[in-house]
């Protein structure tokens, strides 16, 4: 099985999911298709369907969260160097072309959001931030066109 760096909080987020999942949604879900069950004629039951395509995808998110978490590989950013980029890694990137700064985590691909300014260390701009140290050139190859940052710090 492959391992997936993920960082104790992003572990914990899916493992409440997963916790959630079992112990509300599926008995609910499991409530409410005994229910509509109960309305009698099961092929024209709008309640019913609905119900089981939850179930659906209930068990389905339930699966995919357990493979997830079994594969995890909790990393703890605060035990690694802080003199290069690496898993965890907070840093403060200029755009050469624009002057506009960016601060971004490297984190696992579970939990990346760019809004929060997390990116996953397997996109194309975290893979090239790996090992790289403050003043020194990011070149991203991207679908709009190339484009270089320095690497100002490491936060």
């Amino acid at each position: 099985m492959e391992r997936v760096p993920i960082t104790k909080a992003g572990y914990e987020i899916l493992a409440k999911e997963l916790k959630k999942l079992k112990g509300v949604e599926r008995p609910e879900n499991i409530k409410a298709i005994e229910e509509a069950r109960a309305h009698g004629d099961l092929s024209e039951n709008a309640e019913f369907e609905a119900a089981k395509d939850r179930q659906g995808f209930i068990e389905g998110r339930i699966s995919e969260l357990e493979f997830k978490l079994a594969g995890a590989d909790i990393i703890d950013p605060r035990k690694l160097p802080k003199d290069r980029v690496v898993f965890g890694t907070k840093v403060l990137l200029e755009n050469v072309d624009t002057d506009e700064n960016v601060e971004y985590q490297l984190v696992g691909p579970d939990e990346s959001d760019i809004d929060q300014g997390r990116i996953s260390v397997s996109s194309p701009l975290g893979r090239a931030m790996i090992g790289k140290k403050p003043g020194e050139e990011i070149i991203l190859v991207a679908p709009g066109g190339k484009r270089i940052y320095e690497l100002v710090e490491i936060i």
